[in-house]
């Protein structure tokens, strides 16, 4: 059995700075003109590295499920709703004119309820990236609710019901926001990343060379589809999101992978880069638009000025908490569990 690193695993942070890129590029091509729709698929490979983490740090420290829930709650809910409040307060000004609001799907938004856009119908909340975020949070109820179990039954439990989910989406084709949300194959790329988290446990890695041409395949596989115009969806990019993740992990069993700050720090960055990164790639493009300045040069600039805003975004609010508003709800959701609800 190979003895495997417990430090914080360099090669996933990389891969989640690269997924949040990925999604960068794609929304600033989309701004500026261009084309680069894999890039969303940087959002498969965040849901199979969403399982891969769950299911890692779950096992080696047993938490509750109220825990599990306020450490994601603390992780994921503060930043969103700022985020979505200066959406809502955007669109009250006059500077989201297409952005049409009403408070039952503001109220959806926040409590990560899908739910038709007012604006075009689409199943968008108020701030449109933060649908992946009812997919995760979704993926976390379930698991906090597994955590009640013994652990070898938790993997097949949640194995068998998002499977059945698919397959009832697949019979029925609801209509319905939340059952044609949570019906869609993407949910089963948790549940592959829980996989690779158990392997990855039992120390059942591929070598450093399979882990190679892992990543080659996962990368040739996402630019065919990206170069030859090819349709894609959960089913075609979550099976080269797993490969890549597996291929990245191996690597970094063998230890093959280096410590990179900057990539480090990305990768920290990674939610909060996803989250504001469409905020400075719309001024950039409406600015670049007016001024008449060549579509490459606004591309370049919009991507660089997404990254950024994301890493301010990260400094400021997540890693020294410099707002008096955010700091206070951060204090809150990190109160103690009452000692009720532990036994």
């Amino acid at each position: 059995m190979i003895s495997l690193p417990q430090q914080t695993l360099s090669g996933i942070q990389y891969l989640r700075a690269a997924a949040a890129i990925a999604v960068v590029l794609f929304h600033a091509a989309e701004k500026t003109g261009y084309h680069f729709a894999i890039g969303a698929a940087g959002v498969d490979v965040f849901f199979v590295i969403s399982g891969f983490i769950m299911w890692v740090v779950s096992a080696r420290r047993e938490p509750t499920p109220l825990q599990f829930l306020r450490a994601r709650i603390r992780r994921i809910v503060p930043v969103y709703w700022l985020a979505t409040a200066v959406m809502v307060a955007g669109a009250l000004g006059g500077l989201f004119p297409n952005l049409v609001l009403s408070l039952e799907h503001v109220l959806a938004s926040l409590f990560f309820i899908p739910a038709r856009s007012p604006s075009k119908g689409g199943i968008w909340p108020v701030l449109v990236q933060g649908w992946t975020l009812n997919f995760e949070m979704f993926f976390y109820v379930v698991f906090a609710g597994t955590l009640l179990l013994p652990r070898a039954w938790r993997l097949p439990a949640i194995g068998a019901l998002f499977g059945l989910l698919v397959i009832a989406g697949t019979l029925f084709v609801p209509d319905n926001a939340v059952l044609l949300s949570f019906t869609r194959p993407i949910i089963l790329e948790f549940v592959a990343g829980m996989v690779i988290g158990e392997l990855w446990l039992k120390g059942k890695v591929p070598s450093p060379a399979m882990g190679l041409a892992l990543i080659a395949l996962a990368l040739s596989g996402f630019a065919t589809i990206q170069v030859a115009g090819l349709p894609f969806d959960a089913l075609v990019c979550g099976p080269l999101a797993a490969a890549l993740v597996v291929g990245v992990l191996a690597l970094e069993a063998g230890r093959r992978i280096r410590f990179v700050p900057v990539a480090v720090v990305l990768g920290d960055a990674s939610y909060a880069i996803y989250l504001w990164h469409t905020f400075a790639i719309s001024v950039i493009a409406k600015v670049g638009a007016s001024m008449g300045v060549p579509a490459p040069a606004v591309f370049a600039a919009a991507v660089l000025a997404g990254i950024c805003a994301g890493a301010l975004g990260y400094y400021l609010l997540e890693k020294r908490g410099l707002v008096t508003a955010w700091r206070a709800l951060r204090e809150w959701f990190a109160r103690p569990v009452s000692r009720s609800y532990e036994k």
